[in-house]
């Protein structure tokens, strides 16, 4: 197994072997909800007819079913090994490693702490600098918004943001030199309800 998964990595680009993204992967789950969730739970009684009429379905999860979370667990891990510590983001910025703490103490990056301290994600940075419009963006995040929602986010091509007549993902948006603040009016409804 350890040879599929050493090539399933390198084809993916990542640069971890397989015992360090199993335990990733084994980090991910634990932090998940149960595995059998009532979804209704989690809202009011106006918030589910307001799911309800737009057709969510807010049913248990069934046995027969697939594990939902087993993407998570994997798009986590992603993350995870691809985000930077803060000597590596401080070589990439060509900075002192304070001034990464500094940038992310004031809200100018972000990341979230492990066990082996800041992790920044990697999606923030380009070859040598931060994301242009960065700043103005992650003023826009809702503060209950986790890391890896923000990273599927940026990642994902939004109708709003169209380079060459096609729709582009936020970080492709501020590269070409799009507007921040319209990549910020979108991150601001993360979490909402409509």
């Amino acid at each position: 197994m350890s040879v599929a998964l050493e090539n399933v990595l390198a084809k993916a680009g990542l640069k971890v072997n397989p015992a360090e993204f199993l335990a990733l992967v084994e980090d991910a789950a634990r932090r998940l909800t149960p595995p059998n969730p009532e979804p209704a739970h989690y809202f009011t009684a106006d918030q589910r007819a307001a799911l309800a009429d737009v057709g969510l379905d807010l049913s248990p999860h069934r046995q027969d079913e697939g594990d939902y979370r087993a993407r998570t667990v994997a798009a986590h891990a992603v993350l995870a090994d691809s985000a930077l510590t803060v000597l590596e983001a401080a070589g990439r910025l060509g900075v002192d490693d304070s001034r990464i703490r500094h940038r992310l103490k004031e809200g100018r990056l972000t990341g979230w702490k492990d066990q082996g301290g800041w992790r920044l994600p990697a999606w923030q940075f380009t070859t040598s600098s931060v994301l242009p419009g960065l700043e103005v963006v992650l003023r826009a995040v809702p503060d209950d918004q986790p890391a890896l929602v923000v990273a599927a986010f940026m990642g994902t091509p939004q109708s709003d943001l169209v380079i060459n007549g096609r729709p582009a993902t936020p970080r492709q948006w501020l590269l070409a030199g799009g507007d921040p603040e319209l990549v910020a009016r979108l991150v601001a409804t993360l979490g909402n309800l409509p």
